[in-house]
């Protein structure tokens, strides 16, 4: 066989992939099924991607306008009991769909939410965190209700930065309710004189008959709710 024969039937087998390809895409390239929503869609790939460009974003918006998204269906019935948080929509400062969503499921119908970038929000929104994910229900998220980056960041979810023992280590004598010793929901400022004998005269007279003059920052050297504990936890980082 011949190198020109050889390119013919080369030539013969792209143009019947070619052919197939335009004419079954959904059997050719697809690289899954389609979410159930979309599975109307199955055979009329066109419907969402142009050719040999892939998925737009102008595509996607075209039934899915975004004023509307979480409010009503593409078909203008209005949504009862939402339970996803998703007027985030609303904010967007880019339509980028395509950067969060597939609708084939063989490459996840909704990537990872890692792949959301918090910079297509509004400025504002940013550190709202709470209109768009749910609060964890958890002991200690309950008592949280200050915003969500006093301890988390918006490029990594897990792990939070908040080690507690590096600032007070609790006690048996001691409630580990956030509100007790932090005040208007602003997790980096306490205080202690909200319990028992902790007024700031009775504190301030302790102190000075010590000879203790600097002691504002109460955790600077209790690191415990023991009283004993003030000269070794001066020391303890």
């Amino acid at each position: 066989m011949n190198g020109k024969t050889i390119a013919y039937l080369v030539a013969a087998n792209l143009a019947v992939l070619l052919v197939l390809a335009l004419v079954y895409p959904h059997l050719m390239i697809a690289p899954g099924n389609l979410i159930e929503a979309h599975r109307a869609l199955e055979t009329d790939c066109f419907a969402c991607h142009q050719p040999f460009i892939g998925s737009t974003p102008g595509r996607c918006t075209q039934c899915h306008k975004p004023a509307e998204i979480g409010l009503v269906t593409t078909k203008g019935v209005p949504i009862a009991d939402e339970e996803k948080l998703v007027a985030f929509h609303q904010d967007l400062i880019e339509q980028d769909c395509v950067a969060c969503h597939s609708d084939h499921r063989g490459v996840q119908a909704f990537r990872p939410i890692g792949q959301f970038s918090h910079d297509l929000l509004r400025t504002g929104l940013r550190d709202q965190c709470t209109g768009c994910h749910l609060r964890p229900g958890d002991g200690l998220h309950r008592e949280i209700l200050g915003e969500c980056g006093q301890c988390h960041s918006r490029d990594r979810w897990a792990p939070a930065t908040l080690d507690h023992d590096r600032f007070f280590r609790f006690d048996q004598d001691h409630t580990t309710a956030c509100a007790t010793c932090h005040m208007s929901d602003n997790y980096s400022r306490y205080t202690c004189y909200g319990c028992h004998e902790h007024s700031r005269s009775g504190i301030r007279e302790e102190h000075l008959e010590e000879g203790i003059r600097d002691f504002e920052d109460c955790v600077e050297c209790h690191r415990s709710g023991d009283a004993e504990d003030g000269e070794e936890g001066g020391d303890d980082d």
